[in-house]
């Protein structure tokens, strides 16, 4: 099983939150079970190039 760390927190009646590897791209949900099924979808649509503009990262080696 995959895992992925998140950072959440709750503004008024919203669960509002990011995947910590991707925190350009936050969501919200009513309940936490809706803010983590929002987090699952936008993986899924990260990890399947389904999101136009995405941001990559790689390591400079500058020796």
């Amino acid at each position: 099983m995959n895992k992925l760390k998140i950072t959440y927190w709750q503004d008024g009646n919203f669960w509002i939150g990011f995947i910590n590897d991707y925190p350009e791209y936050v969501t919200q949900g009513l309940t936490l079970d809706e803010l983590i099924e929002n987090l699952k979808d936008i993986y899924h649509d990260i990890s399947n190039d389904l999101i136009p503009g995405k941001r990559n990262t790689i390591e400079l080696d500058l020796v």
